[in-house]
């Protein structure tokens, strides 16, 4: 049977289930190589030793090299609103940690590199992982690897991110990654650091950033998109106190 092109959200703006789970959905995968063991992998993850949580976030397309920084680094985009954290469930540190090791680092090569996080519409229950996840997979990463990365884009971020990350920031990540942080609260600033060009921007980023053109009170959290708290500080799955928070979007 042909590979089928389903894109990762359905008409509702959420991860489409079937994207997921159907084993004919065609995979963004590219050269073969072999491991040191040599072991032939395609795109850096053979097939048949594919986990389950590995294959559902290869599928989701959350997290993908593409483009190049002006500078000449490569680029690391995540889209918060693809991250399948809802089937992934537990598995998702796992995931995240192998999708990072097997794909990502081997992609990135030698090179120096930037993450460019897009945070537009996540929602905490669909497609947030933990930040316990989030900095156990930073954490695996190679020391050498670290060291190359250079800036983490934050688009859009929302006043309860910011506000968040700049009480806890520094106690949940190590100055390293803190200090690396950039805030980009529109898409046309992201421009002055990256390649609008080679850089594939999700429909949901897109509008959501026509909508904060149109809302701009939305930046300061004095108007929501809607009645949803994004994330809900008291999950968010740290040991940290945070139960004074009750929004991060």
């Amino acid at each position: 049977m042909p590979p089928s092109h389903v894109s990762p959200l359905g008409s509702d703006g959420n991860l489409n289930a079937s994207f997921l789970q159907d084993p004919h959905t065609e995979l963004a995968v590219t050269d073969a190589d072999e491991d040191a063991h040599g072991n032939t992998m395609v795109g850096t993850v053979a097939k048949g030793v594919t986990t389950e949580p590995e294959l559902l976030l290869e599928r989701s397309r959350a997290i993908t090299v593409q483009g190049d920084h002006k500078s000449g680094r490569a680029v690391v985009r995540i889209v918060g609103k693809y991250f399948p954290a809802r089937a992934l469930g537990g598995r998702a540190e796992e995931a995240l940690k192998a999708h990072l090791r097997r794909r990502v680092l081997p992609e990135v090569g030698e090179r120096e590199f930037v993450v460019v996080y897009v945070h537009s519409l996540v929602d905490r229950g669909d497609n947030f992982p933990g930040l316990g996840a989030v900095r156990a997979a930073y954490e695996s990463l190679p020391a050498a690897a670290k060291e190359r990365l250079r800036a983490v884009y934050f688009v859009h971020p929302g006043l309860q991110a910011r506000l968040f990350f700049a009480t806890f920031g520094r106690f949940l990540f190590s100055s390293g990654l803190y200090e690396k942080l950039r805030y980009v609260s529109r898409l046309e600033y992201l421009w002055a650091h990256v390649e609008k060009t080679e850089l594939e921007i999700p429909e949901c980023a897109r509008r959501h950033d026509d909508e904060l053109e149109r809302r701009p009170l939305m930046d300061y959290g004095i108007e929501a998109a809607d009645g949803r708290c994004m994330f809900d500080a008291a999950s968010m799955d740290t040991s940290a106190s945070l139960h004074s928070l009750r929004c991060i979007s």
